[in-house]
């Protein structure tokens, strides 16, 4: 099958525009580590500078480090006059960030890929805590805890449980390094040629520039493990990243379309992977972590708490919006089906 997916859904179609080197074991002095960042706006440059200042900073450090420019000829010139020790790669993949992630893949030297978000900076001992658990041949993928850095004060109406529409660490995740189904994007690392033999990030899900989609590191994740039967994915709680939340994440309307790009995204997932693997998460989500949490912010609004009231309208909100949004998307990839044949 070589650099090809067993499915339509995450072959790479195209390769990087240089020479691919031998991946070696080891780097003197260095983690044999790629560490890929993507960015795609000169908007955002002082928070990519922060990521990849973040990383150079890490002790031991990465083999390699890669920042990938999604199309954006101007911030890819800015990058390579800024960085000397970064190389710095436009996309050829197509515009999105599943495209540029597998260019990322695609020119890694290293066996082990870290991919960080161009909005989150590391802290210190966060690269060798990420990557410590691949010593194990079991482990195939690894995600880390992502802390808010909100823009001044935490928002009282945003349910914990829901962080993960800021992208960050959301309430019902493990306490300690155990077994999830898949990591948080912007902090995630694998094993680079699992990834590109299974076709890497598919690029019928994720974000493009701005977007509020997502869900591509999911449905990678669950092509890693189903390629080698008792795999595993660790989520280790001690390999933190702080990542950036801009005021405009901080507004209903955003919350309200994140949600319900996420119902749609879950539901191409869904269709690549099948329901029972898909969707096993949120149901224990929406099953157990939601459901206290409610009560718990039921119990502070009855006690006079209006946070604890916007909490519980928000949560109802959010889960009707992804619901919305899955339910929409079924329909739309039968009829897509329909129209085809299939």
């Amino acid at each position: 099958m070589g650099q090809q997916a067993a499915h339509q859904g995450g072959a790479i179609p195209y390769e990087v525009d240089q020479p691919r080197l031998e991946r070696n074991a080891y780097s003197a002095g260095c983690l044999a580590v790629t560490v890929v960042v993507c960015a795609y706006s000169k908007l955002r440059w002082q928070q990519t500078r922060a990521a990849l200042e973040s990383v150079l900073a890490q002790n031991p450090g990465p083999g390699q480090i890669l920042l990938v420019v999604d199309h954006n000829a101007d911030l890819a010139e800015l990058a390579r006059h800024e960085f000397r020790k970064v190389a710095v790669l436009e996309s050829a993949g197509p515009p999105g960030l599943s495209g540029a992630r597998n260019t990322g893949l695609l020119a890694a030297t290293q066996p082990i890929t870290v991919f960080l978000d161009d909005d989150a900076e590391a802290r210190p001992g966060w690269l060798a805590s990420l990557v410590g658990p691949f010593r194990y041949p079991a482990v195939v993928a690894t995600g880390g805890n992502v802390q808010p850095k909100w823009p001044g004060f935490r928002p009282c109406w945003l349910p914990p449980a829901f962080y993960w529409v800021v992208g960050c660490s959301y309430l019902g995740l493990p306490g300690s390094t155990a077994a999830i189904r898949n990591p948080i994007g912007a902090n995630m690392s694998l094993r680079t040629d699992l990834a590109i033999a299974v076709g890497g990030f598919s690029s019928l899900i994720g974000r493009v520039g701005s977007n509020t989609r997502g869900g591509e590191e999911t449905e990678l994740a669950i092509r890693l493990t189903a390629r080698q039967p008792g795999s595993v994915i660790l989520y280790v709680p001690g390999a933190t990243v702080d990542h950036s939340v801009g005021r405009e994440r901080l507004r209903i309307g955003y919350f309200m379309r994140r949600c319900w790009h996420e119902g749609r995204s879950k539901a191409t997932v869904v269709r690549l992977v099948g329901a029972s693997v898909g969707l096993r998460c949120e149901r224990l989500h929406i099953a157990a972590v939601i459901p206290a949490a409610l009560l718990r912010d039921l119990r502070s609004c009855v006690t006079g708490d209006m946070s604890g009231c916007l909490r519980v309208a928000v949560s109802l909100a959010g889960l009707a919006a992804a619901l919305t949004g899955y339910l929409t998307g079924r329909v739309s990839l039968a009829g897509r089906s329909a129209r085809l044949g299939d």
